[in-house]
């Protein structure tokens, strides 16, 4: 009999000690300007995302997130503990910040976080904003691609992917998420544009800057707004150097196609 509880109990601890069985829970804090681009000071001190196998019938991934032997998890009462996500990208070169988002069956409205590292701990920042937007649901998409290099999360927040630099993206209304599609951005990728309604919301999330821009009826409505904006705006720079687009004063005028980009 003795033998066999002690069989029993190495076995338990063998398979409790297989790395990426362990879990550690953490507490998201608000994101309030933090850096997310640090330098490993130990070799392989970074974070790891890993695929879980589908286990559902359209095959869908799940992704979990892994420092060492550990699985991070995440507890942002009252919501469900989460140590599985749908969407896990790292957001700079070191692999030492990742962005996640939650695996809870709600879809692209889903909560995001970052899970980082510093000075070789794990952190987990939120990324999620209060807004109380009539259209939330049909705003909230999710990751949007900006470029190869940067990405929109929720019209909330821009991300650049190599130097996991963090920017809010400033409100038209602080109660509620831009109501509006993102069309495009400057050629320096700092000034977004967002077709809310029948005007063009531009922010320049670097400065904070905006600018709201009426539409006529007929570009507003229309079925590819992007292309109408492309032929009847270009880009002009003001006094501090911020682009955002004007009327073109000839309507004919021909506009190179770099001066959008998307």
């Amino acid at each position: 009999m003795k033998i066999t509880v002690l069989a029993i109990f190495l076995s338990v601890s063998l398979f409790a000690c297989k790395p990426g069985k362990l879990e550690t829970v953490y507490t998201p804090k608000a994101y309030a300007n933090d850096d997310f681009n640090e330098f490993p000071k130990v070799q392989n001190q970074t974070l790891n995302i890993v695929t879980i196998a589908p286990e559902t019938p359209e095959g869908q991934e799940s992704y979990a997130i892994t420092f060492k032997d550990t699985i991070v998890a995440v507890q942002d009462n009252p919501k469900p503990l989460a140590n599985k996500f749908k969407e896990a990208r790292f957001i700079n070169t070191q692999k030492t910040a990742a962005l996640v988002q939650v695996e809870d069956g709600t879809g692209l409205v889903s909560p995001f976080y970052v899970v980082s590292l510093t000075d070789g701990k794990v952190n987990v920042t939120s990324l999620n904003r209060e807004s109380k937007g009539k259209n939330d649901k049909k705003y909230t998409k999710g990751i949007e691609e900006m470029s190869l290099s940067n990405i929109i999360v929720n019209n909330d927040f821009a991300i650049a992917l190599v130097n996991g630099k963090i920017y809010p993206i400033k409100r038209q209304n602080e109660d509620e998420r831009i109501q509006g599609d993102f069309l495009f951005n400057s050629s320096d990728k700092k000034t977004l544009v967002f077709v809310t309604g029948s005007s063009l919301y531009q922010v320049n999330y670097r400065t904070g800057e905006t600018n709201n821009l009426a539409l006529p009826a007929k570009v507003a409505q229309s079925s590819n707004v992007a292309d109408e904006v492309r032929k009847g705006y270009s880009w002009a720079t003001n006094a501090k150097g911020t682009s955002f687009l004007k009327p073109n004063p000839d309507e004919d005028r021909i506009v190179d196609i770099s001066e959008f980009k998307k």
